[in-house]
Protein backbone atom coordinates (compact mmCIF):
# COMPACT_ATOMS: atom_id res chain seq x y z
CA UNK A 1 0.00 0.00 0.00
CA UNK A 2 1.58 3.28 -0.78
CA UNK A 3 1.57 6.27 0.89
CA UNK A 4 -1.37 8.07 -0.84
CA UNK A 5 -3.61 5.33 0.16
CA UNK A 6 -2.73 5.48 3.62
CA UNK A 7 -3.46 9.03 3.78
CA UNK A 8 0.01 10.45 4.22
CA UNK A 9 0.70 12.11 1.08
CA UNK A 10 0.75 15.72 2.05
CA UNK A 11 3.95 14.53 4.67
CA UNK A 12 5.77 12.23 2.14
CA UNK A 13 8.56 14.57 1.56
CA UNK A 14 8.97 15.88 5.46
CA UNK A 15 8.89 12.37 7.10
CA UNK A 16 12.66 11.77 6.37
CA UNK A 17 15.08 14.30 4.54
CA UNK A 18 18.06 13.30 2.50
CA UNK A 19 20.95 13.98 5.81
CA UNK A 20 18.66 11.79 7.88
CA UNK A 21 18.67 8.90 5.35
CA UNK A 22 22.42 9.44 4.62
CA UNK A 23 23.58 9.58 8.66
CA UNK A 24 21.05 6.60 9.10
CA UNK A 25 23.30 4.32 6.83
CA UNK A 26 26.59 5.43 8.02
CA UNK A 27 25.31 4.38 11.93
CA UNK A 28 24.09 1.50 10.46
CA UNK A 29 27.56 0.62 8.72
CA UNK A 30 29.25 1.29 12.45
CA UNK A 31 26.98 -1.02 13.78
CA UNK A 32 27.83 -3.40 11.55
CA UNK A 33 31.16 -3.00 12.10
CA UNK A 34 31.17 -3.29 15.63
CA UNK A 35 28.88 -6.59 15.54
CA UNK A 36 31.66 -8.31 13.02
CA UNK A 37 34.51 -7.61 15.84
CA UNK A 38 32.41 -9.40 18.21
CA UNK A 39 30.79 -12.14 16.03
CA UNK A 40 34.70 -13.26 14.89
CA UNK A 41 34.70 -14.73 18.38
CA UNK A 42 31.83 -16.86 18.18
CA UNK A 43 32.93 -18.80 14.96
CA UNK A 44 32.66 -18.41 11.11
CA UNK A 45 29.36 -19.86 10.70
CA UNK A 46 27.52 -17.45 12.76
CA UNK A 47 29.82 -14.46 10.85
CA UNK A 48 28.01 -15.61 7.67
CA UNK A 49 24.84 -15.58 9.37
CA UNK A 50 25.45 -12.14 9.97
CA UNK A 51 26.81 -11.05 7.10
CA UNK A 52 23.60 -12.12 5.05
CA UNK A 53 21.37 -10.74 7.82
CA UNK A 54 23.63 -7.41 6.96
CA UNK A 55 22.59 -7.79 3.18
CA UNK A 56 19.09 -7.77 3.61
CA UNK A 57 19.29 -4.90 5.86
CA UNK A 58 20.84 -2.67 3.05
CA UNK A 59 18.88 -4.03 0.12
CA UNK A 60 15.77 -3.03 2.36
CA UNK A 61 17.40 0.49 3.22
CA UNK A 62 17.79 1.06 -0.79
CA UNK A 63 14.46 0.23 -1.35
CA UNK A 64 13.26 2.64 0.88
CA UNK A 65 15.43 5.35 -0.42
CA UNK A 66 14.03 4.65 -3.82
CA UNK A 67 10.15 4.96 -2.59
CA UNK A 68 11.25 7.82 -0.93
CA UNK A 69 12.78 10.03 -3.75
CA UNK A 70 11.80 8.28 -6.62
CA UNK A 71 7.99 7.84 -6.42
CA UNK A 72 6.87 11.24 -5.16
CA UNK A 73 9.09 12.78 -8.20
CA UNK A 74 6.75 10.53 -10.27
CA UNK A 75 3.94 12.10 -8.45
CA UNK A 76 5.28 15.14 -9.18
CA UNK A 77 5.42 15.41 -12.86
CA UNK A 78 1.66 13.61 -12.71
CA UNK A 79 0.41 16.54 -10.44
CA UNK A 80 2.66 19.18 -12.60
CA UNK A 81 1.14 17.65 -15.53
CA UNK A 82 -2.39 17.58 -14.62
CA UNK A 83 -1.87 21.57 -13.73
CA UNK A 84 -0.63 22.31 -16.69
CA UNK A 85 -3.64 20.95 -18.13
CA UNK A 86 -6.35 22.95 -15.93
CA UNK A 87 -4.24 25.98 -16.63
CA UNK A 88 -4.65 25.29 -20.20
CA UNK A 89 -8.05 24.54 -20.25
CA UNK A 90 -9.13 27.45 -18.26
CA UNK A 91 -6.79 29.60 -20.83
CA UNK A 92 -8.87 28.76 -23.35
CA UNK A 93 -12.45 28.98 -21.46
CA UNK A 94 -11.37 32.39 -20.43
CA UNK A 95 -10.81 33.09 -24.42
CA UNK A 96 -14.27 31.66 -25.37
CA UNK A 97 -12.21 29.04 -27.55
CA UNK A 98 -13.48 26.24 -25.31
CA UNK A 99 -14.25 22.38 -27.17
CA UNK A 100 -16.89 21.54 -25.22
CA UNK A 101 -18.74 24.99 -25.49
CA UNK A 102 -17.80 24.84 -29.15
CA UNK A 103 -19.43 21.68 -29.63
CA UNK A 104 -23.02 22.87 -28.00
CA UNK A 105 -23.17 25.79 -29.86
CA UNK A 106 -21.98 24.32 -33.35
CA UNK A 107 -24.76 21.61 -32.20
CA UNK A 108 -27.35 24.70 -31.30
CA UNK A 109 -26.75 26.18 -34.69
CA UNK A 110 -27.44 22.89 -36.37
CA UNK A 111 -30.62 22.27 -34.31
CA UNK A 112 -31.82 25.89 -35.12
CA UNK A 113 -31.34 24.77 -38.87
CA UNK A 114 -32.81 21.75 -39.00
CA UNK A 115 -36.08 23.48 -37.12
CA UNK A 116 -35.83 26.17 -39.99
CA UNK A 117 -35.99 23.52 -42.49
CA UNK A 118 -39.04 21.64 -40.87
CA UNK A 119 -41.93 23.64 -42.48
CA UNK A 120 -40.78 22.79 -45.74
CA UNK A 121 -39.76 18.94 -45.09
CA UNK A 122 -42.86 18.91 -43.80
CA UNK A 123 -44.82 19.70 -47.07
CA UNK A 124 -42.21 17.97 -48.50
CA UNK A 125 -43.92 14.84 -47.03
CA UNK A 126 -47.27 15.54 -47.29
CA UNK A 127 -47.07 16.07 -50.86
CA UNK A 128 -45.47 12.51 -51.28
CA UNK A 129 -48.10 10.72 -48.91
CA UNK A 130 -50.43 12.49 -51.56
CA UNK A 131 -48.96 10.75 -54.28
CA UNK A 132 -48.73 7.44 -52.35
CA UNK A 133 -52.30 7.78 -51.49
CA UNK A 134 -53.40 8.52 -55.42
CA UNK A 135 -51.52 5.65 -56.81
CA UNK A 136 -52.91 3.16 -53.86
CA UNK A 137 -56.17 4.58 -54.57
CA UNK A 138 -55.37 3.76 -58.70
CA UNK A 139 -54.05 0.15 -57.87
CA UNK A 140 -57.15 -0.34 -56.22
CA UNK A 141 -59.20 0.37 -58.48
CA UNK A 142 -57.76 -1.33 -61.18
CA UNK A 143 -57.59 -4.49 -58.99
CA UNK A 144 -61.49 -4.30 -58.44
CA UNK A 145 -62.09 -3.99 -62.19
CA UNK A 146 -59.61 -7.26 -62.90
CA UNK A 147 -61.76 -8.97 -60.05
CA UNK A 148 -65.42 -8.22 -61.38
CA UNK A 149 -64.12 -9.03 -64.86
CA UNK A 150 -65.06 -4.93 -66.21
CA UNK A 151 -62.99 -3.95 -69.07
CA UNK A 152 -60.17 -1.36 -67.51
CA UNK A 153 -60.50 2.24 -68.28
CA UNK A 154 -57.95 3.34 -70.32
CA UNK A 155 -57.60 6.47 -68.31
CA UNK A 156 -56.32 3.91 -65.41
CA UNK A 157 -53.84 2.05 -67.60
CA UNK A 158 -51.97 5.12 -67.79
CA UNK A 159 -51.91 7.08 -64.89
CA UNK A 160 -48.10 8.29 -64.94
CA UNK A 161 -49.08 10.32 -68.18
CA UNK A 162 -51.95 12.01 -66.34
CA UNK A 163 -50.10 12.02 -63.08
CA UNK A 164 -47.32 14.22 -63.74
CA UNK A 165 -49.42 16.71 -64.66
CA UNK A 166 -51.24 19.03 -61.92
CA UNK A 167 -54.64 20.14 -62.06
CA UNK A 168 -56.84 23.10 -60.66
CA UNK A 169 -59.71 20.99 -60.78
CA UNK A 170 -61.62 18.59 -61.96
CA UNK A 171 -65.53 18.78 -62.19
CA UNK A 172 -67.63 15.94 -62.75
CA UNK A 173 -71.00 16.23 -64.15
CA UNK A 174 -73.45 13.63 -62.34
CA UNK A 175 -75.32 12.12 -65.57
CA UNK A 176 -77.79 9.09 -66.09
CA UNK A 177 -78.09 6.91 -69.06
CA UNK A 178 -81.43 8.62 -70.26
CA UNK A 179 -80.08 12.06 -69.86
CA UNK A 180 -78.35 12.82 -73.56
CA UNK A 181 -80.14 15.47 -73.95
CA UNK A 182 -79.44 16.92 -70.81
CA UNK A 183 -75.45 16.25 -71.89
CA UNK A 184 -76.18 17.66 -75.65
CA UNK A 185 -77.46 21.13 -73.14
CA UNK A 186 -74.88 21.13 -71.09
CA UNK A 187 -72.22 20.63 -73.95
CA UNK A 188 -73.97 23.10 -76.21
CA UNK A 189 -73.60 26.23 -73.33
CA UNK A 190 -71.62 26.03 -70.76
CA UNK A 191 -68.91 23.05 -71.17
CA UNK A 192 -66.18 23.70 -73.84
CA UNK A 193 -65.95 21.37 -76.87
CA UNK A 194 -63.27 19.38 -78.63
CA UNK A 195 -60.02 21.09 -78.94
CA UNK A 196 -61.47 23.85 -76.70
CA UNK A 197 -61.90 21.50 -74.18
CA UNK A 198 -58.47 20.18 -74.60
CA UNK A 199 -56.76 23.15 -74.51
CA UNK A 200 -58.82 24.32 -71.17
CA UNK A 201 -57.12 20.78 -69.30
CA UNK A 202 -53.60 22.03 -70.98
CA UNK A 203 -53.35 25.86 -70.02
CA UNK A 204 -56.09 25.97 -67.39
CA UNK A 205 -55.89 23.22 -65.76
CA UNK A 206 -59.64 22.23 -65.50
CA UNK A 207 -60.41 18.82 -66.30
CA UNK A 208 -64.54 18.47 -66.93
CA UNK A 209 -65.94 15.31 -67.82
CA UNK A 210 -69.68 13.28 -67.24
CA UNK A 211 -69.52 10.74 -64.98
CA UNK A 212 -71.63 7.47 -65.45
CA UNK A 213 -71.49 3.89 -64.11
CA UNK A 214 -72.51 0.89 -66.13
CA UNK A 215 -76.01 -0.76 -66.33
CA UNK A 216 -76.88 -3.89 -64.35
CA UNK A 217 -76.51 -5.80 -67.98
CA UNK A 218 -72.97 -5.01 -68.49
CA UNK A 219 -71.96 -4.13 -72.02
CA UNK A 220 -76.26 -4.04 -73.03
CA UNK A 221 -77.78 -1.54 -75.16
CA UNK A 222 -77.19 1.42 -72.40
CA UNK A 223 -73.60 0.91 -72.67
CA UNK A 224 -73.24 0.72 -75.88
CA UNK A 225 -74.61 3.70 -76.24
CA UNK A 226 -72.80 5.59 -73.80
CA UNK A 227 -69.58 3.86 -75.88
CA UNK A 228 -70.57 5.78 -79.21
CA UNK A 229 -71.48 8.56 -77.41
CA UNK A 230 -67.61 8.82 -75.59
CA UNK A 231 -66.09 7.84 -79.21
CA UNK A 232 -67.79 10.97 -80.80
CA UNK A 233 -67.38 13.63 -78.04
CA UNK A 234 -64.13 12.28 -75.69
CA UNK A 235 -66.04 13.52 -72.55
CA UNK A 236 -67.24 10.63 -70.74
CA UNK A 237 -65.34 9.19 -67.39
CA UNK A 238 -66.73 6.13 -66.88
CA UNK A 239 -67.09 4.48 -63.45
CA UNK A 240 -66.89 0.93 -61.92
CA UNK A 241 -70.28 1.61 -60.45
CA UNK A 242 -74.37 -0.17 -60.92
CA UNK A 243 -76.07 3.01 -62.15
CA UNK A 244 -79.09 3.25 -59.56
CA UNK A 245 -80.86 6.74 -58.07
CA UNK A 246 -81.03 4.52 -55.04
CA UNK A 247 -76.77 4.03 -55.39
CA UNK A 248 -76.33 8.01 -55.71
CA UNK A 249 -73.97 7.51 -52.16
CA UNK A 250 -72.06 4.78 -53.97
CA UNK A 251 -71.68 6.44 -57.25
CA UNK A 252 -70.09 9.34 -55.22
CA UNK A 253 -67.46 7.27 -53.17
CA UNK A 254 -66.97 5.77 -56.24
CA UNK A 255 -66.21 8.93 -58.61
CA UNK A 256 -63.96 10.73 -55.95
CA UNK A 257 -61.91 7.68 -55.64
CA UNK A 258 -61.48 7.43 -59.07
CA UNK A 259 -60.98 11.45 -59.90
CA UNK A 260 -58.65 11.34 -56.98
CA UNK A 261 -56.67 8.05 -58.58
CA UNK A 262 -56.62 9.76 -62.61
CA UNK A 263 -55.79 13.53 -62.09
CA UNK A 264 -54.10 15.23 -59.30
CA UNK A 265 -56.09 18.40 -58.79
CA UNK A 266 -56.12 20.73 -56.31
CA UNK A 267 -60.12 20.92 -55.81
CA UNK A 268 -63.08 17.61 -57.60
CA UNK A 269 -65.92 19.15 -58.03
CA UNK A 270 -69.31 17.27 -58.20
CA UNK A 271 -72.30 18.76 -59.97
CA UNK A 272 -75.56 17.50 -61.25
CA UNK A 273 -76.82 17.76 -65.66
CA UNK A 274 -79.57 19.81 -64.85
CA UNK A 275 -77.36 22.78 -63.50
CA UNK A 276 -75.91 25.89 -64.87
CA UNK A 277 -71.71 26.71 -64.17
CA UNK A 278 -69.71 29.11 -64.96
CA UNK A 279 -66.49 27.50 -65.28
CA UNK A 280 -64.01 30.47 -64.63
CA UNK A 281 -65.67 32.16 -61.50
CA UNK A 282 -65.96 28.77 -60.42
CA UNK A 283 -61.72 28.62 -61.18
CA UNK A 284 -61.73 31.71 -59.35
CA UNK A 285 -63.41 30.61 -56.69
CA UNK A 286 -61.79 27.52 -55.64
CA UNK A 287 -58.18 29.17 -55.85
CA UNK A 288 -58.90 31.44 -53.46
CA UNK A 289 -58.83 28.45 -51.08
CA UNK A 290 -56.05 26.75 -52.42
CA UNK A 291 -53.87 27.24 -49.70
CA UNK A 292 -56.37 25.86 -46.94
CA UNK A 293 -55.89 22.07 -45.83
CA UNK A 294 -59.52 19.97 -45.63
CA UNK A 295 -61.83 22.50 -47.58
CA UNK A 296 -65.68 21.22 -48.17
CA UNK A 297 -67.36 24.47 -50.38
CA UNK A 298 -70.75 24.47 -51.18
CA UNK A 299 -74.35 25.62 -50.16
CA UNK A 300 -74.86 24.41 -46.38
CA UNK A 301 -77.99 23.43 -45.51
CA UNK A 302 -79.32 21.65 -42.54
CA UNK A 303 -82.54 19.70 -43.64
CA UNK A 304 -85.02 18.24 -41.64
CA UNK A 305 -85.11 14.45 -41.60
CA UNK A 306 -88.15 12.68 -43.33
CA UNK A 307 -88.69 9.46 -41.27
CA UNK A 308 -92.13 9.16 -42.81
CA UNK A 309 -92.29 6.20 -46.27
CA UNK A 310 -93.24 6.96 -49.79
CA UNK A 311 -92.39 10.76 -49.76
CA UNK A 312 -89.01 11.94 -51.61
CA UNK A 313 -85.92 12.19 -49.21
CA UNK A 314 -87.19 9.66 -47.48
CA UNK A 315 -84.41 8.44 -44.88
CA UNK A 316 -84.43 4.67 -43.96
CA UNK A 317 -82.09 5.26 -40.79
CA UNK A 318 -83.68 8.66 -39.44
CA UNK A 319 -83.75 6.95 -36.19
CA UNK A 320 -80.11 7.72 -35.81
CA UNK A 321 -80.39 11.75 -36.06
CA UNK A 322 -82.27 11.36 -32.33
CA UNK A 323 -85.68 12.23 -32.22
CA UNK A 324 -88.37 12.22 -34.83
CA UNK A 325 -88.15 15.81 -36.52
CA UNK A 326 -85.07 16.69 -36.26
CA UNK A 327 -82.52 17.72 -38.69
CA UNK A 328 -79.62 17.23 -40.37
CA UNK A 329 -76.26 17.67 -40.18
CA UNK A 330 -74.80 21.15 -42.04
CA UNK A 331 -73.84 19.70 -45.19
CA UNK A 332 -73.71 21.14 -48.60
CA UNK A 333 -76.68 20.89 -51.24
CA UNK A 334 -76.11 18.11 -53.86
CA UNK A 335 -76.50 20.46 -57.12
CA UNK A 336 -72.72 21.43 -56.60
CA UNK A 337 -70.09 21.01 -54.08
CA UNK A 338 -66.40 20.75 -54.15
CA UNK A 339 -63.56 19.43 -51.82
CA UNK A 340 -59.84 19.85 -51.65
CA UNK A 341 -57.40 16.93 -52.47
CA UNK A 342 -57.03 15.55 -49.35
CA UNK A 343 -60.74 14.95 -48.78
CA UNK A 344 -60.47 13.69 -52.27
CA UNK A 345 -57.84 11.04 -50.81
CA UNK A 346 -59.47 10.16 -47.55
CA UNK A 347 -63.14 9.20 -49.55
CA UNK A 348 -60.28 7.12 -51.79
CA UNK A 349 -58.53 5.52 -49.07
CA UNK A 350 -61.33 4.66 -46.69
CA UNK A 351 -64.72 4.59 -49.31
CA UNK A 352 -64.82 0.94 -48.19
CA UNK A 353 -65.84 1.51 -44.55
CA UNK A 354 -67.60 5.11 -45.19
CA UNK A 355 -71.41 4.76 -44.61
CA UNK A 356 -73.93 5.55 -46.98
CA UNK A 357 -77.59 7.04 -46.13
CA UNK A 358 -80.43 7.63 -48.54
CA UNK A 359 -79.19 10.76 -49.96
CA UNK A 360 -75.72 11.50 -51.46
CA UNK A 361 -75.30 14.73 -50.13
CA UNK A 362 -76.33 14.09 -46.59
CA UNK A 363 -73.81 11.02 -47.37
CA UNK A 364 -70.64 13.24 -48.27
CA UNK A 365 -71.32 15.58 -45.05
CA UNK A 366 -71.62 12.28 -42.67
CA UNK A 367 -68.53 11.74 -44.47
CA UNK A 368 -66.20 14.63 -42.78
CA UNK A 369 -68.22 14.47 -39.29
CA UNK A 370 -65.05 14.24 -36.74
CA UNK A 371 -62.46 15.31 -39.31
CA UNK A 372 -61.24 19.18 -39.23
CA UNK A 373 -62.98 20.06 -42.22
CA UNK A 374 -62.92 23.84 -42.85
CA UNK A 375 -67.01 23.85 -44.07
CA UNK A 376 -67.04 27.14 -46.31
CA UNK A 377 -70.62 28.41 -47.13
CA UNK A 378 -70.52 30.17 -50.43
CA UNK A 379 -74.09 31.39 -51.62
CA UNK A 380 -73.10 32.12 -55.13
CA UNK A 381 -72.84 28.41 -55.72
CA UNK A 382 -76.64 27.97 -55.44
CA UNK A 383 -78.41 31.21 -57.03
CA UNK A 384 -82.06 31.34 -58.26
CA UNK A 385 -83.08 30.90 -61.99
CA UNK A 386 -86.76 30.90 -61.28
CA UNK A 387 -87.76 34.81 -62.98
CA UNK A 388 -89.55 36.18 -59.90
CA UNK A 389 -92.65 37.42 -61.61
CA UNK A 390 -94.09 40.07 -64.00
CA UNK A 391 -93.75 44.03 -63.66
CA UNK A 392 -96.71 45.79 -65.27
CA UNK A 393 -95.67 49.82 -66.03
CA UNK A 394 -98.21 52.35 -66.31
CA UNK A 395 -97.92 52.27 -69.63
CA UNK A 396 -99.29 48.60 -69.31
CA UNK A 397 -95.46 47.27 -70.53
CA UNK A 398 -95.20 44.11 -69.09
CA UNK A 399 -91.36 42.80 -68.26
CA UNK A 400 -90.29 39.92 -66.13
CA UNK A 401 -88.93 40.23 -62.92
CA UNK A 402 -84.82 39.26 -63.24
CA UNK A 403 -83.90 36.38 -61.86
CA UNK A 404 -81.56 35.77 -59.08
CA UNK A 405 -78.53 34.91 -60.89
CA UNK A 406 -79.56 37.45 -63.45
CA UNK A 407 -79.82 40.72 -61.60
CA UNK A 408 -76.43 39.15 -59.78
CA UNK A 409 -74.68 39.05 -63.19
CA UNK A 410 -75.98 42.96 -63.87
CA UNK A 411 -74.76 43.91 -61.01
CA UNK A 412 -71.18 42.14 -61.67
CA UNK A 413 -71.31 39.79 -58.96
CA UNK A 414 -71.64 36.57 -61.29
CA UNK A 415 -72.62 33.65 -59.49
CA UNK A 416 -70.97 29.94 -59.66
CA UNK A 417 -73.73 27.84 -59.96
CA UNK A 418 -77.81 28.26 -61.09
CA UNK A 419 -80.63 26.60 -60.33
CA UNK A 420 -84.34 26.10 -59.22
CA UNK A 421 -84.53 24.86 -55.90
CA UNK A 422 -88.24 24.03 -56.70
CA UNK A 423 -86.69 21.29 -58.94
CA UNK A 424 -83.68 20.72 -57.53
CA UNK A 425 -82.20 22.03 -60.36
CA UNK A 426 -83.21 23.91 -63.85
CA UNK A 427 -86.79 23.13 -64.24
CA UNK A 428 -86.98 21.66 -67.93
CA UNK A 429 -83.43 21.95 -68.27
CA UNK A 430 -83.31 20.59 -71.76
CA UNK A 431 -85.59 23.48 -73.19
CA UNK A 432 -84.21 26.78 -70.50
CA UNK A 433 -80.86 25.73 -70.68
CA UNK A 434 -79.71 28.34 -73.48
CA UNK A 435 -81.62 30.66 -71.81
CA UNK A 436 -80.13 30.54 -68.22
CA UNK A 437 -76.54 30.77 -69.96
CA UNK A 438 -77.53 34.10 -71.81
CA UNK A 439 -79.14 35.46 -68.84
CA UNK A 440 -76.53 34.30 -66.42
CA UNK A 441 -73.33 33.20 -68.22
CA UNK A 442 -70.33 34.73 -67.30
CA UNK A 443 -69.41 35.77 -71.46
CA UNK A 444 -67.76 33.92 -73.63
CA UNK A 445 -64.68 35.59 -72.77
CA UNK A 446 -64.12 34.72 -69.13
CA UNK A 447 -62.72 31.86 -69.26
CA UNK A 448 -60.13 32.44 -72.14
CA UNK A 449 -59.08 35.29 -70.00
CA UNK A 450 -59.37 33.40 -66.55
CA UNK A 451 -56.29 33.02 -64.54
CA UNK A 452 -56.06 31.21 -61.65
Amino acid sequence: MGWKSKGLESNTKSFVTKKWTLLLCIGCFCAGMLFSDSLVKVGASKVMIFVSDFHKLFWLLQMFWHRMWTVPEAEDKVVSLETGIKDERLKLVTEGCDPIQKDVKHGSKNILGEVSKTPNAIQTLDKTISNLEMELATARAMQESIINGSPISDDLKIPESSGKRKYLMVVGINTAFSSRKRRDSVRATWMPQGEERKKLEEEKGVVMRFVIGHSATSGGILDRAVEAEDRKHGDILRLEHVEGYLELSAKTKTYFATAAALWDADFYVKVDDDVHVNIATLGATLARHRSKPRVYIGCMKSGPVLAQKGVRYHEPEYWKFGEEGNKYFRHATGQLYAISKDLASYISINQHVLHKFANEDVSLGSWFIGLDVDHIDDRRLCCGTTVLGLYVSRSLTITNIAADCEWKAQAGNICVASFDWTCSGICRSVDRMKDVHRRCGEGKNALRTATF
